[in-house]
Formats: structure tokens, C-alpha cells, sequence
């Protein structure tokens, strides 16, 4: 099917707002205006969840109100080529691209659109490693223009097949709910330990000993590029209850000069993320920033991994900090951990494998869903469906 095809400068309106000086305090106290910047353009529609300013604030500045329907782009920064389309009234900084709304376009056909040309947005975006997708480069990006009936046929199909995914992750995100009452259910509050279980130091539990790695790999690109996984505190942040994947490898260079931990080991961050734990699904190298936790025959590491996941923020919010929040193994060590009995903490560790095993495969499906909706995003905006 062929269809027009149209720069987006020709059949919208592109323009974007402005910041009020941060220096004046009566632009931002008691604000009524909605105002977006493009770390707000998280979901698919903004509907007043946003910083505000005041009108004296929309009067003296660059910003401007634009109305519903309108659909931003995030120009630079962080979240550049994110989109949402506006539920409400509301005001953008200059880092958002404001497409207003007309009768030729379907609000949600252009959102859709973007999303599947984010990536080479980005690729024209000029500024070296700051990328800047210019509004001279929107202006004169193509697009295809089916009829507003076709739009909209294309708009209902992606929403359903988005639904999909949307549902899947509230799904997995009820696994992670699950284990956590689990916790509570069987050991109690791990702070107030209203069951009585016997409290003892976490270092009289097991070994705790801090990763190493003489050299810093940025220093020395021999040490990578081998066989063996090199973990980072980034990757123990972002990773579930176990660590199942990694971008760095160490050379036998590099294994010369760290330690291999096996697979199981509980891993601590102590620095730039304060206490986050995972437990390792292979072999890995880790640095100092990182500690092993190794479990005698009184814990379980899948208890002490979920301990951990409800003192975090407590044990970030008491973290000295110099350059950076950071903390030690003498801290760590002088934590104070409820210690049920082993049989209960091993009855808990084997139902949450299986609720993991559950979640696995969720997350298998979400892919798979992930992927045909991207497929089908492709296909949709070439004409094949």
C-alpha cells in the first residue's frame, strides 16, 4: 500500500518552551501551571503529575502552554527520543519538542511513529557525545500519511498489542510483590523482628571479603576482552535476585590480578550504589566496591539477600560520604540481622526459586511480546498490515 509521504514541518506545527530563571523564587512557589521537562515523558500520556510553575512564570519566560493532544519529544539529554502525548494543558521546557495537534494526524499515530524512528533520530542528532536532535531535524523528517481512518485502525491495533505488554509487567511486578509478603509472612518485619527470632552480627553469619582488582580496566585494556565475567556495581543495581548477565569480560591477565567468586556468592555494592545485592548465576570477577557475602551453615543467602532488600535504604541513608556515599566492611559487619532457623529460611529460599521460575518465563513472554510489537510497529508504519 502506498501512502503520501509528508515532512513532519509541513503538516505540523513544531515549536517547544522555555525555563523560568531558577533564581526566582515567585516562578515556582505555589504553581498552578503544569510544566514538563523531558524526564516527565515516561509514559504515554502526561496528565499532571509535573513540576509546576506560576503564571507570572509563563509571562516573563519562553515557556508556553500548549494544549491537550499535544505530543512532545524529548530533544537531548538523558531521555532524548522519549514521547508523551499531553492529557492536559500544560507548559515545556526547551528541551521538549511540542508537536501541536491538528485534524491531518491522530495524536497517538505520530506518538506511535516516533517510537519506531527514535533511533535514527538520534543518529541525525548532531553534538558528538551529546546528541541534539535539532527542530530543524523534525521539521524535515519524513512521515507516512495514511487517511485519519487508517491511523486510527493502526492506533487500535498497537494499543491492543501494547496492552499485552503493559499487562505482562504488572504481572511480573506482582512476582516481586509476592516474595516480599512471602518474607513477611514467614520471618515477620526484618526491622521491628516482632516474631523474636534471636538477632546476631552479620559478620558471626558467614565471611564477608571485598572483591579485587589491582588495576582499574579503563587503565589497562589488556585486562579485558577474555572469558571471565568482570561484574560492576551498575550491573549488581540493575540486576533481580540473581545476576544473570554481563557486558565486561576479564582476560587471564586480568584473572591474574582479581579473584574468581563462584557461582552463588551473594554480592554487597559498598560504593556508588550503597547495598544492593544479587546473587551470582555464574563464575565472575568483581572489584573492591563490591563484597562477597559467604554464608555459614546458620544462613541462608536467599534470606539474607531479601534482608538486605528491606534495610536498603536505611543502610543508604546512614552511609558516610565524602565524594561519594560509600561504605565498609566494618559497617556491614556490624549489622544486626534476625536469624530464624535454617529449615524455615531453606523452605522459604526453595518457594521463592519457584516463584523466580514463574517469573523466568514471564519474562521469556514478555520478550517475545516486546519483539512482535516492534514488528508489528514496523509493518504497520510501511503499509503491509
Amino acid at each position: 500500500m502506498s501512502w503520501k509521504v509528508s515532512k513532519l514541518g509541513d503538516i505540523l506545527t513544531i515549536t517547544s518552551g522555555g525555563t523560568p530563571s531558577r533564581q526566582k523564587n515567585e516562578y515556582y512557589d505555589n504553581g498552578q501551571v503544569p510544566w514538563v521537562k523531558t524526564g516527565d515523558l515516561k509514559k504515554k500520556y502526561i496528565d499532571g503529575e509535573v513540576e509546576k510553575i506560576t503564571e507570572l512564570a509563563l509571562k516573563d519566560s519562553s515557556a508556553k502552554l500548549f494544549p491537550p493532544q499535544t505530543v512532545l519529544f524529548a530533544l537531548y539529554g538523558a531521555t532524548i527520543g522519549a514521547c508523551s502525548i499531553l492529557r492536559i494543558e500544560a507548559a515545556t521546557n526547551q528541551a521538549c519538542a511540542a508537536f501541536l495537534p491538528n485534524e491531518k494526524i491522530v495524536p497517538e499515530f505520530l506518538f506511535y511513529y516516533l517510537q519506531t524512528r527514535k533511533q535514527d533520530l538520534i543518529r541525525q542528532g548532531q553534538g558528538g557525545a551529546q546528541p541534539n536532535i535539532s527542530g530543524a531535524i523534525l521539521k524535515r523528517y519524513p512521515i507516512p500519511l495514511p487517511p485519519l481512518e487508517t491511523q486510527k485502525r493502526i492506533v487500535e491495533l498497537l494499543d491492543r498489542a501494547q496492552g499485552l505488554i503493559d499487562k505482562r509487567k504488572e504481572q511480573i511486578a506482582l512476582m516481586d510483590d509476592l516474595i516480599q509478603s512471602l518474607f513477611y509472612e514467614m520471618f515477620g518485619d526484618p526491622v521491628t523482628n516482632p516474631k523474636g527470632w534471636e538477632v546476631k552480627k552479620l559478620c558471626s553469619l558467614g565471611s564477608l571479603k571485598r572483591g579485587k582488582s589491582k588495576h582499574r580496566p579503563r587503565n589497562a585494556p589488556e585486562l579485558l576482552g577474555g572469558i571471565y565475567p568482570l561484574v560492576q556495581t551498575g550491573d549488581i543495581a540493575n540486576a533481580g535476585l540473581y545476576l544473570k548477565t554481563y557486558s565486561q569480560t576479564y582476560s587471564e591477565l586480568g584473572l591474574a590480578q582479581s579473584k574468581l567468586w563462584n557461582r552463588g556468592t551473594l554480592c554487597v555494592t559498598i560504593a556508588a550504589n550503597i547495598a544492593k545485592t544479587a546473587i551470582l548465576d555464574f563464575d565472575a570477577c568483581f572489584p573492591d566496591s563490591v563484597v562477597a557475602f559467604l554464608p555459614s551453615k546458620d544462613v541462608d543467602n536467599m534470606y539474607v539477600q531479601l534482608w538486605f532488600g528491606f534495610l536498603q535504604k536505611i543502610i543508604e541513608a546512614n552511609a558516610p560520604e565524602s565524594a561519594q556515599k560509600n561504605i565498609n566492611l566494618q559497617i556491614l559487619s556490624d549489622l544486626d540481622i534476625p536469624v530464624p532457623p535454617i529449615d524455615l529460611q531453606t523452605q522459604f529460599a526453595e518457594r521463592v526459586q519457584k516463584i523466580e521460575a514463574q517469573k523466568e518465563a514471564m519474562n521469556a513472554s514478555l520478550k517475545e511480546l516486546e519483539e512482535n510489537f516492534q514488528s508489528i510497529m514496523q509493518r504497520a508504519f510501511k503499509g503491509e498490515l
